[in-house]
């Protein structure tokens, strides 16, 4: 290793010998990722090269070595380097996907919430139950009947989880086939879970509506998923709400509309009626000669636009007069009557529509 004739380690790394530790790192991920003869099939001078540049980090990442070399540069000496698979697996062996890690994470789940149209308006807690995968308590998600106890180290891989393959240039890591990357087997299957280390559970949990909260809108609650296995963190729930129609309300962003039938007497002469809200019924004042289509408005008792406690926005009585039907006789004769008595101002904007229809080209 020791020759006056290599070059500069900072040279080959194309750093500064100011440079740190998080340098370092970062320019041989990205002057290995280009050199890796696996990428350069055939191409001895990348060979060459990628063996340069692993050299240099394998020193100047050390702190040790790295001020023996600043004090006397390569010298008469050799360094302690490892060999250019174990510096790959350490530095960069993630980046092909080779993991060690035995923790498997628990799935994401899904639930769909329906909610009735004033518990999303208003915001609510609604305690769902679900389905989910868990660890099996009777052998502690091993598979194996006794737990660890029932489990012997993997002849295949010797216990390590994964077995060398050649790649390429490399020796790699593979997850081991016979125990699934676990370094473990069973001796006998667990018979809660039938080896699987996994058993069906109900779970429950109090999922926050906000209020103003409108149909497919996803509540996300991270943790709240599936179950690690092994000691994996858990996976997060995934909560879809549905909002059920309302029969008498409709929603116009913070606004809540009410369309109410309104007899012709209680138009024409006025009236208090009773009208339905978020909160409940409330009074309301109905002017003499009221109109189809009026709107009233009731302020503060819309959607609120915001958290518990914010302020609201309004609702909107939109009145509709409506026509009698299926009249008796009697009935008849006497709106016959009262038409022959109402006339002019009594029907304004019947009167300035036959004013126009005299002469419609005006």
């Amino acid at each position: 290793m020791a020759s006056a004739k290599k070059a500069d380690y900072y040279d080959v790394l194309g750093v500064a010998k100011t440079a740190d530790a998080a340098e370092l790192k970062r320019v041989y991920r990205e002057l290995a990722m280009r050199w890796h003869p696996d990428k350069n099939p055939g191409d001895k001078s990348a060979e060459e090269r990628f063996k340069q540049v692993s050299e240099a980090y394998a020193v100047l990442s050390d702190s040790e070595q790295r001020a023996r070399y600043d004090r006397v540069g390569h010298g008469d000496f050799d360094f302690n380097i490892p060999s250019v698979t174990e510096l790959f697996e350490s530095v960069i062996g993630d980046l092909f996907g080779r993991k060690k890690d035995k923790k498997q994470p628990g799935r994401d789940l899904r639930y769909t919430l329906e909610i009735d149209f004033v518990e999303a308006a208003l915001g609510c807690d609604k305690t769902i139950t679900f389905p989910s995968r868990a660890d099996c308590g009777d052998c502690q998600g091993t598979g194996a009947k006794g737990g660890p106890a029932g489990q012997s180290t993997c002849g295949a891989c010797g216990g390590r989880g994964e077995i060398k393959v050649q790649q390429g240039f490399f020796s790699v890591g593979k997850p081991c086939g016979t125990c699934s990357g676990v370094g473990k087997v069973i001796n006998e299957r667990c018979a809660a879970c039938k080896g699987s280390g996994a058993v069906d559970k109900e779970r429950q949990y109090t999922v926050t509506i906000a209020p103003g909260t409108e149909s497919g809108a996803v509540r996300r609650v991270a943790g709240q998923g599936e179950s690690g296995r092994r000691g994996g963190s858990a996976g997060d729930l995934a909560v879809l709400v549905e909002v059920k129609p309302h029969p008498l309300f409709k929603r116009e962003g913070n606004m809540i509309v009410v369309d109410v039938p309104l007899t012709i007497a209680q138009a024409a002469l006025g009236c208090t009626i009773k009208v339905p809200t978020l909160d409940g019924k409330v009074d309301m004042r109905v002017p003499p000669g009221t109109q189809t289509g009026t709107i009233f408005r009731l302020k503060g008792k819309g959607i609120p636009v915001g958290p518990k406690g914010s302020p609201r926005g309004d609702a909107r009585v939109r009145v509709t007069v409506e026509t009698p039907v299926e009249l008796s006789a009697e009935q008849r004769a006497l709106v016959e009557k009262l038409a022959a008595a109402l006339e002019g101002k009594a029907h304004p904007a019947q009167e300035k529509f036959l004013a126009a229809m005299k002469d419609p080209q005006k």
